[in-house]
């Protein structure tokens, strides 16, 4: 490869580890009247990442690189596609989104603050203003939302992905219907405290068992939990604690988590290039899921974790049994937030997220009826309203950066993430015993040669189907949750 391209690739590489350590501070301990300095950091930043990419000379560069090894030639593609949609968008557009999404996050605090949605309404119009440009500018065809969802999940379109979620949909209603009539299990949290510093000690055992590299990484406090960092030997976790209950920190630890081992996973060879990313939020996704939801809420995981627990918390927990909190940690209810939703409903959660999106997106949704509009598919899909705005259309940090088009890759996290681990199972017959022993690296090692150090040779789909042998489908999902809630409420579904 020429020399020129593959300096160019480690300093887009370099450049964007510095953007995300800078977003990352902005979330844990950027001071307060910092937020509009950041914003001109951020924004100066983008522009030199945006400046360097579309660099006549970087064009020059992808188009003579001829008779390249595999892995370079992987290379080569990402960021030649990376390249195509960005020479299509004006630098000034660059700057501005890079300036709106940090004032909008400043002012999605500023409205969770007081609960009101008000502060934050024209920074969403700005962004929907300057997401609608950049789709124009990058061209989809008629469907704005194809532009945005590729830059997440490339390849996929409004198209295949409705009928995908809409099929979805129709299986998860009649299974959240059943669920819910029975009655709940036994809340074994409920009136008591528990010590977050407790909570902090329990949520670091988790990762180290998990194999995540404390010495590559680290763990923080935010309001919404992300994974962020600069390189594989660097990777930011965070999480967050409450009180009453130690489950968002522990869900919160392991999911990020999922998303960390992923970080730390890239083979050592693709470092500092276009590869040792993976090939979609969906594909990342399902690390955090599969470890959140398949392994962190499975039987075999408490009868391991549980004892562990218990011992942070022996006056709370004391009189309680592995069953019970594993019944406790799959309790299935309408909840009002996606971020503590049980793995049956979530799904619809991103529905809801992604059909006002796209009518966002087309003009078709004024953004001064979006709490209501929000309010109403929240009864309609799930059968709740939020009694407030931070329940309710604020819970989500996602719009505060104009990220239109992510949403529905934690659907496919959650389809994916089933598949994977079947596949798992078939090569590690093993595989649930060593988990109820707390044996948790068998698995991470696991996905560390078939998924990991793959990074993005490969689309995600097509990644997907040689671990599997299949790709896209709900099948293993559903049948994953029938038989873990037949067997857990009793049930046939």
């Amino acid at each position: 490869m020429d020399q020129r391209l593959l300096q160019r690739m480690q300093e887009l590489r370099d450049l964007s580890g510095i953007i995300g350590l800078a977003s990352w501070d902005q979330e844990t301990y950027l001071p307060r009247k910092a937020e509009g300095a950041r914003a001109s950091q951020l924004a100066t930043l983008q522009g030199l990442y945006h400046e360097r990419l579309v660099e006549p000379a970087l064009g020059d560069w992808l188009a003579g690189a001829k008779g390249l090894a595999a892995d370079e030639q992987a290379m080569v593609r990402v960021l030649a596609h990376e390249r195509d949609r960005a020479v299509k968008v004006p630098a000034r557009l660059v700057k501005e989104l890079a300036e709106a999404q940090s004032l909008g996050i400043s002012a999605w605090k500023q409205a969770r603050d007081q609960n009101d949605f008000a502060p934050f309404k024209p920074h969403l119009e700005r962004l929907l203003a300057l997401r609608r440009e950049q789709a124009d500018a990058i061209g989809h065809g008629g469907e704005r939302y194809d532009a945005l969802l590729d830059n997440y999940e490339p390849g996929m379109k409004v198209a295949r992905l409705t009928p995908v979620l809409e099929q979805l949909r129709k299986k998860l209603t009649p299974i959240v219907e059943a669920i819910t009539a029975r009655p709940p299990p036994k809340d074994v949290f409920a009136g008591q405290k528990f010590d977050p510093d407790a909570q902090w000690r329990f949520t670091l055992e988790l990762l180290e068992a998990m194999g995540f590299d404390l010495e590559a990484g680290r763990q923080d406090k935010s309001v919404h939990p992300f994974t962020g960092g600069t390189h594989p030997r660097d990777v930011r976790l965070t999480t967050r604690f409450m009180p009453e209950t130690p489950l968002p920190a522990i869900f919160g630890a392991i999911h990020e988590g999922g998303h960390g081992l992923y970080e730390q996973g890239f083979a050592e060879e693709h470092y500092r290039t276009p590869i040792a990313a993976a090939p979609s939020m969906g594909l990342h996704e399902s690390q955090s899921r599969l470890w959140e939801n398949v392994v962190g809420r499975s039987r075999g995981f408490w009868s391991a974790f549980f004892p562990r627990l218990q011992k942070h918390f022996p006056v709370q927990l004391g009189g309680v049994t592995a069953d019970e909190l594993q019944r406790a940690v799959n309790r299935v209810e309408k909840s009002l937030t996606r971020v503590e939703a049980d793995e049956v409903t979530y799904n619809l959660h991103v529905v809801l997220r992604y059909e006002l999106e796209l009518a966002l997106l087309s003009g078709s949704l004024p953004v001064s009826e979006l709490p209501g509009a929000w309010n109403q598919k929240m009864q309609q899909l799930i059968g709740v309203t939020p009694p407030t705005a931070v329940l309710g259309v604020l819970q989500d940090i996602h719009w505060a950066y104009g990220e239109f088009g992510y949403f529905p890759t934690y659907a496919l996290g959650n389809l994916y993430a089933a598949s994977l681990f079947n596949a798992a199972k078939k090569d590690l017959p093993g595989l649930e015993q060593a988990i109820a022993g707390g044996q948790l690296l068998p698995l991470r090692d696991w996905l560390r040669a078939r998924v990991h150090r793959e990074g993005y040779r490969f689309y995600a789909e097509d990644l997907v189907k040689k671990v599997t042998g299949r790709g896209l489908t709900d099948e293993d999902f559903i049948a994953y949750l029938r038989a873990k809630y037949s067997e857990l409420y009793g049930i046939s579904l």
